[in-house]
This record gives C-alpha cells, sequence and structure tokens, in this order.
C-alpha cells in the first residue's frame, strides 16, 4: 500500500494562493489516480480534485472550478493542488489520496485506499 504524504498547508489572506504537494514513498505515484480532499471538524469529507494516472483526466468540485488546479510532476513523483483566488471557506485539512484504479476519476472517498494525515489550509485576514 502507496504512503502518501501532504504539504504545503498554512494561513493565507483572502484572494492568496497556496500550493499542496502529495508525495509518496516506496512507490511511483504515476501509477495511482490520486485525490484531493478536505474536512472540516464535524463535517464529512469533501471531494476537491482528482487527476487518474491513465490519461491525466482532472475533475473538479464545482466551488473550485476555475481556482484550483490539480497537476502531476513526473520528474518529481509529486501531485500538485495550485489553490487561487482562496476564500474563508476554502478553510480546511485538506487530504491527498490515492487508488490503484488507473482510470478512476472520481471524487468519492470510498474509492481511494490509502490516506494521508492531512494539512491545514486557513485563508482568513
Amino acid at each position: 500500500q502507496v504512503h502518501v504524504v501532504e504539504s504545503g498547508g498554512g494561513l493565507v489572506q483572502p484572494g492568496g494562493s497556496l500550493r499542496l504537494s502529495c508525495t509518496a514513498s516506496g512507490a511511483v505515484l504515476r501509477d495511482y489516480s490520486i485525490g484531493w480532499f478536505r474536512q472540516a471538524p464535524g463535517k464529512e469529507r469533501e471531494g476537491v480534485s482528482c487527476i487518474s494516472a491513465v490519461d491525466g483526466g482532472t475533475v473538479y468540485l464545482d466551488s473550485v472550478e476555475g481556482r484550483f488546479t490539480i497537476s502531476r510532476d513526473r520528474t518529481k513523483n509529486t501531485v500538485f493542488l495550485q489553490m487561487n483566488s482562496l476564500k474563508p471557506e476554502d478553510t480546511d485539512v485538506y487530504y491527498c489520496a490515492a487508488s490503484t484504479l488507473r482510470e478512476l476519476r472520481s471524487l468519492a472517498a470510498s474509492r481511494y485506499s490509502s490516506w494521508g494525515q492531512g494539512t491545514q489550509v486557513t485563508v482568513s485576514s
């Protein structure tokens, strides 16, 4: 089972940007479909974006479409989530997750088997 680790969270003002990174140890991330999720205390985990392994196809949550971009850097074995025009409602713990389903394009958390520990994103003035 692949072990994924998130990084890049922090505190940013509304309208600002952050880039989250998802890396893996002992595995090649290009062999996995990767999803980014977020969750606030007491709320359900919400799918934000995903990228498939087979063709790089992407899916976005409606509320982040046009502001967030998911991408792979194969040389660095990393998947990024570039987040621009951040809003206070984007404040959450963000999780990276991996699936062995190479054609997966889904924001359903149940489709992913390996999860990181999360990184906090806080958007506040």
